[in-house]
């Protein structure tokens, strides 16, 4: 099991984040970017798979600027907090949270960044302004908003033809613009489609081919 720990970002900001380290020695670290739920146990057992495979994985409260230690239900009105939150924040200081985050675990080795949903976004973000070494996007809600940034490290998206927060006619807008980030779609499948805990949304077959293109792409990016 992880623990918890304390960060300090550039700023001063104050703010926890979930720790999961493997066995062995690490092969690399990963920063988790948490959905508009706040780091909940869905996010703390992601965190606890990639330790599994063998990476140091840290999830950084992203709204603890908002509100420390927030964690929302999957429910209308965890929904109308989380967008009402992720819609607002400042994305340059997340983006330090994210940093700090990513120097914590920094004597793993290598460092990529992955994220859900709003950290999807992020991750992108951060893959455009920080300093990582490979990014992975699970439908990230806004990252078709920012298109015309550009990323320093390699990047891979997954996200479902049945997405409303990442529509097909957003990606094929993105690609033309960034055609460098490798998109995977996948046919008939929803947002949120890794989330086990939301039957209404999860995809058993997505989420394990999304999980193995993952680590493959760490294999190639982080080992």
């Amino acid at each position: 099991m992880g623990t918890n720990v304390d960060l300090m970002a550039s700023d001063g900001h104050g703010f926890k984040a979930y720790l999961a380290e493997p066995i062995n020695n690490p092969r690399g670290g990963i920063v988790v970017g948490m959905e508009m739920y706040g780091v909940n146990a869905y996010l703390k057992h992601i965190c606890e798979n990639f330790a599994g495979e063998g990476f140091t994985a840290i999830a950084p409260a992203l709204f603890d600027r908002e509100e420390k230690g927030l964690v929302l239900s999957y429910d209308t009105e965890g929904m109308r907090r989380g967008k009402e939150i992720s819609h607002n924040v400042n994305y340059d200081s997340v983006l330090k949270d994210v940093m700090a985050a990513a120097e914590f675990i920094s004597t793993a080795g290598k460092v990529a960044i992955s994220g859900y949903c709003f950290g999807g976004t992020i991750s992108w973000l951060a893959a455009c302004r920080g300093q990582f070494d490979a990014a992975i996007v699970y439908y990230g809600s806004n990252m078709c908003d920012f298109s015309g940034e550009e990323p320093k490290c390699p990047v891979i998206s997954h996200v479902g033809t049945l997405d409303t927060a990442v529509p097909p006619e957003d990606v094929a807008n993105f690609k033309i613009n960034r055609p460098e980030v490798s998109w995977h779609i996948y046919q008939g499948v929803k947002h949120g489609f890794d989330s086990y805990v939301r039957p209404e949304r999860y995809n058993a077959r997505a989420s394990a081919l999304a999980w193995e293109r993952t680590q493959d792409f760490l294999a190639k990016y982080i080992d």
